[in-house]
């Protein structure tokens, strides 16, 4: 079954908050709390220093949060801040089929608008969120992620905007005809490029909160008349003839009406690449399992999948000599390192202090990589990994992992999720006050002013430094 650029909008359109079920909307919260830890937390981060100092500096008011600060702005830059600090830790969740961080494109664009237009209910929110989610996946599953890997494009961006124009259109309430065109616009504002991991610069940190921020635009443009493609994903000139080679369309229709991609999203216990997260498990559980130290190993073989291959594990000199925190992130021997060094992989593992450990260095010499058609059998609605650690002693020990903690086939409980919140929010507020956002987003239902959880998420003036 094909779907087009108006048979997408049609579902977002008609989606409402009486169609999502109880489970969506569990969902739906549960990826708002991961959402909120870790945009609170990177707001620390360097790469977030620099657009809240353009901030301060900018005229432009408004009633938006800068999530973990003290500055309030307009949606559009709320959105830019706010998407950029929270993919800045690689912890935020991941679309599986369409290799996609969605709730930092997605949450981005909605909270800023329902700060600025208080009248939205919380049910009106989530129908937003869902709609958002569902339309961005499936433009990157049509686009085929690995495709545009090898162009050069991170769909987080390219197709992410999509989904964030649909967000803020449906909160701004445009009619069918005007969110056509807020779609339309927002595909001449798809963009995203992989040139970050030549030198780990931090432009990948700042794609998803340019997609919030861009598609905050187009649904305002289109909200004053202007008009847009009514065929900007199929069309001869369209997204999919230009941003893929191999496109297929019939993706987007994946159980259509019936099945939402939300429910088909994972997040993530690690802070690094998505790609590297089954094989960092497989590593830590064969060294807690078998009790194995850095001292002791020979060789480490990890298989990684192939659309993965590009962004954790070429070029080698850069990967086994990482320089900086996202050339860490994005480094198979680095994290296979740290996996059997640290048995954690988290923030404090991907950090400047790790990067010139000679211990880390050594064992990293012994990663052997490699690719095992095996994996690529059911990508990517898998993402599988195999690894293999080899002792002085002669003992192999291997282990292969179908479904990485974090997926929806194997997910962190709900209980796990509050304490990975409360582990990085409690870097910025006082353990009190990240129970109060965690009860808050937890209990969220159609009476919920939402204007209260955001309010939790500013920082006061007075505030410098994590509280204890």
């Amino acid at each position: 079954m094909l779907v087009d650029t108006q048979g997408l909008v049609l579902l977002s359109h008609h989606l409402g908050a009486n169609e999502l079920g109880d489970e969506v909307a569990d969902r739906t919260k549960y990826l708002l709390l991961d959402y909120l830890g870790v945009a609170i937390a990177g707001s620390l981060s360097e790469s977030s220093g620099p657009v809240h100092r353009m901030l301060y500096r900018s005229p432009c008011l408004g009633p938006c949060t800068v999530i973990g600060t003290a500055r309030k702005t307009s949606p559009e830059l709320a959105a830019l801040a706010n998407g950029t600090a929270a993919h800045s830790l690689e912890l935020d969740d991941t679309h599986q089929a369409g290799s996609i961080h969605l709730g930092v494109v997605i949450f981005s664009t909605a909270i800023a608008f329902s700060e600025a237009h208080p009248e939205i209910a919380a049910g009106e929110f989530m129908a937003a969120v869902v709609a958002g989610y569902d339309v961005a996946a499936r433009v990157a599953m049509a686009a085929q992620p690995k495709v545009q890997y090898e162009l050069g494009f991170h769909p987080t961006s390219t197709c992410g905007v999509f989904g964030a124009a649909i967000t803020a259109s449906k909160l701004l309430r445009l009619d069918q005809k005007q969110m056509l065109s807020a779609v339309g616009i927002a595909g001449s504002m798809a963009a995203g490029s992989l040139e970050f991991l030549a030198e780990g610069a931090w432009t990948k940190r700042l794609h998803p909160g340019l997609a919030a921020q861009n598609g905050i635009l187009a649904a305002k443009l289109a909200a004053e008349g202007f008009r847009g493609p009514r065929t900007i994903l199929e069309g001869r000139d369209g997204f999919f003839h230009a941003y893929s080679r191999k496109p297929i369309p019939d993706l987007a229709a994946q159980d259509l009406w019936r099945g939402f991609q939300i429910l088909r999203t994972s997040v993530k216990p690690h802070a690094c690449c998505r790609y590297m997260q089954a094989p960092v498990d497989g590593l830590i559980e064969l060294a807690k399992e078998h009790d194995i130290h850095p001292e002791q190993i020979e060789r480490v073989e990890v298989a990684v999948l192939e659309a993965g291959w590009p962004l954790v594990c070429e070029p080698q000199e850069r990967k086994y000599d990482p320089s900086n925190v996202v050339d860490a992130q994005f480094s198979m021997p680095f994290g296979a390192a740290i996996a059997l060094t640290e048995r954690t992989a988290g923030l404090d593992q991907f950090a400047e202090k790790n990067l010139n450990s000679a211990q880390l260095k050594t064992l990293m010499r012994k990663v052997v990589l490699t690719k095992d058609a095996r994996l690529e059998e059911k990508f990517p609605e898998e993402w599988p990994a195999r690894v293999q650690v080899e002792l002085s002693n002669g003992k192999k020990f291997e282990k292969f992992v179908r479904y990485p903690k974090g997926d929806p086939q194997n997910p962190l409980t709900w209980q796990e999720l509050a304490a990975k919140f409360e582990s990085l929010a409690s870097r910025v507020f006082a353990k009190a006050r990240c129970a109060q956002i965690a009860q808050s987003v937890q209990n969220l239902n159609a009476t919920t002013r939402l204007r209260d959880i955001w309010d939790l998420t500013a920082r006061p003036d007075s505030l410098s430094v994590p509280a204890n």
